[in-house]
């Protein structure tokens, strides 16, 4: 695999300008530090030095993100931000130091060249000439410290990091109140889908096979006080029959397909792309079967956006795709209609809210004018 020499010369030069930055804010850090902590046993001005506190840390968890990509809650007390300017200081002059020495083994290194090139004297400006093993003890020295030096600018930035996360980030406790509440959130969403389903399964009866019972009673009926037109009304009774036949199929299918237990995901969206009014073309990448707490709800969207499309888009052709990207499984479905699909309408609004009770990201964007890319990030446990 290439790398590109480019791009890895900008983010070693903006993880670089990020410790420099952070080693001159250190300075002020311990300023602040040696001039607050004597009056913080004064209960009326922690106010003030805990906020103050606050603008330096934030100001850190900024160069931090900006500079070493760490992205941190920023949800932090002023007494946590006091605690971690206490040891971030010692942290920034620590690389502060790492680039002063960087920067002096710079010049010496110039300056050992030009005696080396310019004048043939030996290193350190010596009587004698210079020796045939003098530029390999160079090299060899040189690269061992240009190797120590990068070691400490890596470690600096690592503890930097490591000290944001631990001070900065959420606290366990945190973490825990926000995973309940997110867990209180996927409830409530887990109840509405299962309402909203059970409200489409009665529509489905409903405008559909309970129609088409009505009809075929009435054929019955019609045929029972006609017999002389008893065989042709039988005929189409006989007709309304297999149509009844195809909606029920249609609404078990909607409801859980059989082959989804028996086949996998893969034999499920096939018989789905088959049914489709608009054509469908699957490319499906999983190697290994999914647990049924992922294909369940990546079965229900791509069933509701087909459906969808092929009564609201005015598509000619749907992509389908199912792929595996780390521990997440993507599945993407676009069509080539009129686009303006609403995120917000019951039937998307449902698939984002089945999407999110088992902890996954839900996406549409479907520009005026199409295309639509309907997206349901899935995690997975392999």
């Amino acid at each position: 695999m290439l790398v590109d020499s480019g791009d890895l010369l900008r983010r070693a030069t903006r993880r670089t300008a990020g410790l420099g930055i952070g080693g001159v804010s250190a300075f002020a850090e311990l300023a602040f530090l040696i001039c607050v902590l004597p009056t913080l046993t004064v209960p009326p001005a922690r106010p003030a030095i805990f906020t103050a506190a606050r603008a330096f840390a934030e100001f850190e968890r900024r160069r931090i993100e900006r500079y070493h990509g760490l992205r941190t809650a920023g949800e932090y007390s002023g007494e946590r931000a006091l605690r971690y300017l206490g040891v971030r200081w010692l942290v920034g002059g620590l690389g502060a130091g790492v680039l002063v020495l960087i920067l002096l083994g710079a010049v010496s290194a110039l300056v050992m060249v030009w005696q080396m090139v310019a004048t043939g004297d030996t290193i350190g400006a010596g009587e004698d000439k210079m020796s045939w093993y003098d530029p390999i003890t160079f090299v060899l020295f040189g690269t061992l410290l240009v190797f120590v030096t990068l070691q400490g600018l890596l470690g600096v930035e690592n503890l930097d990091r490591v000290l944001a996360s631990h001070f900065l980030g959420p606290t366990p406790q945190e973490v825990l109140r926000r995973r309940v509440s997110e867990l209180t959130v996927s409830r409530a969403e887990v109840v509405e889908a299962i309402n909203d389903e059970r409200r489409r399964i009665e529509r489905d009866l409903h405008d559909g096979v309970q129609q088409r019972m009505v009809a075929l009673g009435m054929l019955l009926g019609r045929a029972s006080r006609r017999p002389d037109q008893a065989a042709r009304l039988l005929e189409q009774a006989r007709e309304e029959a297999g149509r009844v036949l195809l909606d029920l199929r249609e609404v078990t299918w909607r409801v859980y397909p059989v082959a989804l237990d028996s086949d996998g995901l893969h034999a499920a969206l096939e018989s789905l792309a088959e049914r489709s009014g608009v054509p469908v073309h699957l490319r499906y990448e999983l190697v290994e079967r999914a647990p049924s707490t992922v294909e369940i709800p990546a079965y229900f969207v791509a069933s509701e956006a087909v459906t969808n499309v092929s009564k609201h888009a005015g598509a000619t052709r749907i992509d389908l795709s199912v792929t595996r990207a780390g521990t997440m499984v993507v599945v993407r479905i676009e069509d080539d209609g009129t686009g303006g699909a609403d995120p917000s309408g019951s039937g998307l609004s449902g698939l984002a809210r089945r999407v999110a009770a088992v902890d996954g990201v839900f996406t549409v964007d479907s520009r005026p004018g199409g295309p639509t890319v309907i997206t349901a990030e899935l995690p997975c446990a392999w």
